[in-house]
């Protein structure tokens, strides 16, 4: 076990990653201050954030002494081993490769196809195919196609793969739950419908009962809407 204190986090209330690390860090019992980077007044792309992550992502995990950790994944990895209980992996090699293949269908797969800088690059006309930029309804249109390939097929998966139980793996939660319950709260604020989810619906159910998950709702953040 590592000793880390003084995190610091770079964080946006609405930001589906910075959600994943809120979960964790509760999970864990560890504490971050966070910096709010106002991502719909574009504070991600000022000099002064591009210094901590260069790609301008959110969020950026900084412990005193040490390069920013970017990538929510890397981060979730990080604070795994820095703090391994309660655990965030499976004790076991096909478990732990089981749970990382369902987050990253999640992370890797399905969210980069929805982030606002997507959006950007559609709405110039760019990437679009036609020339011609998308408008809010063709974007709806986009986003809920994407989400419902990426989480019909982890549907599929959750109810057929045994080593489903309670969580997307046994019965405590692990990274996969974490990552798809940030799926399932941007699913939430974009108010966009996903038919026959049964087996996610269930999976929820036993996240939003937690804590660590109930506290780091979008909603329930410093910039977030009253």
């Amino acid at each position: 076990m590592a000793d880390i204190s003084g995190l610091e986090l770079y964080a946006f209330w609405r930001s589906s990653a910075t959600f994943r690390v809120r979960v964790a860090l509760n999970l864990k019992g560890l504490t971050a201050h966070e910096h709010f980077i106002n991502m719909d007044a574009g504070e991600q792309r000022s000099a002064a954030y591009l210094k901590i992550n260069p790609l301008g992502g959110i969020p950026s995990l900084v412990e005193p002494g040490h390069a920013p950790i970017t990538q929510s994944l890397a981060i979730l990895e990080f604070l795994e081993e820095a703090q391994p209980t309660p655990p965030l992996l499976p004790s076991d090699l096909h478990g732990r490769a089981r749970v990382r293949s369902l987050a990253g269908m999640l992370v890797s797969d399905t969210h980069p196809l929805i982030t606002p800088r997507v959006r950007k690059q559609l709405a110039s006309g760019n990437g679009s195919g036609s020339g011609n930029g998308i408008d809010d309804a063709a974007w709806k249109a986009w986003q809920t196609h994407w989400f419902s390939t990426g989480l019909a097929a982890l549907e599929q998966r959750l109810a057929t793969e045994a080593d489903t139980g309670d969580f997307c793996h046994g019965d405590q939660p692990t990274m996969a739950d974490i990552c798809l319950a940030s799926i399932m709260s941007m699913v939430q604020v974009l108010k966009i419908s996903i038919p026959a989810t049964r087996t996610i619906d269930r999976i929820m159910a036993h996240c939003n009962a937690l804590d660590a998950f109930a506290r780091a709702q979008p909603a329930r953040q410093a910039g977030a809407p009253a």
